[in-house]
């Protein structure tokens, strides 16, 4: 007879592992919330520094637990938030926050080789830079909303450049090649409302051609 300890054991583990999993994605989901929500400029601020606070405790209680194996839980919804993130200093400044900077403002370790434990890989970061992309594309169809005609040019002068770094890289993953194929489906969406703008003279003067 089979000793039914070996299936309680077995349960039990599985219980253990589902149970830090639920406790992962509770918390990508409290970020994936509050990225979500979009600030005015002059309370963005506050509003990254609480989602630090989020990221700070993925850190703590992903750490406690083999790197690869939990990854999956969270990676995605990272990766979108950082997106938002770069995205409000692209926004902003008109460039993008390296890898070595994003470790550095979040407090957490890049790109590791030999510690198993939770950091940002360079393949997240670059599907981060890839939602970036995304997202300011969607920017530029609302600046014409809102009457500003020249943050469209600066986009697309902006993504075009980090197209061409992006088409230097030798890409080996899948996923991140495909989207990264898409960054030129930004860049025409930008294109084509630079294109009207000029179309309706509305083109601001001295403004460079996107």
């Amino acid at each position: 007879m089979i000793d039914p300890s070996i299936f309680e054991s077995l349960q039990a583990k599985i219980d253990e592992e589902t149970a830090v999993r639920d406790e992962l994605h509770e918390i990508v989901q409290t970020l994936a919330r509050k990225g979500k929500v979009k600030p005015v400029l002059d309370d963005a601020t506050k509003e990254i520094l609480a989602q630090k606070a989020e990221v700070a405790k993925l850190r703590t209680i992903a750490s406690q637990h083999p790197f690869y194996k939990y990854n999956g839980v969270y990676s995605i919804e990272l990766c979108a938030w950082l997106g938002g993130l770069s995205e409000y200093k692209s926004s902003t400044s008109a460039s993008f926050m390296t890898i070595e900077e994003v470790g550095k403002f979040l407090d957490i370790p890049v790109n590791l080789k030999e510690q198993d434990e939770f950091h940002l890989t360079i393949e997240e970061y670059l599907l981060a830079l890839i939602s970036m992309v995304e997202e300011l594309a969607r920017l530029a169809v609302n600046s014409v909303t809102l009457g500003d005609y020249g943050r469209p040019l600066q986009i697309g002068n902006f993504i075009k450049d980090l197209f061409a770094g992006f088409q230097l890289l030798n890409l080996k993953n899948d996923i991140l090649r495909k989207r990264s194929d898409g960054i030129k489906y930004s860049v025409k969406k930008v294109e084509d409302v630079v294109y009207d703008l000029s179309l309706r003279n509305l083109v601001p003067k001295g403004a460079g051609a996107a």
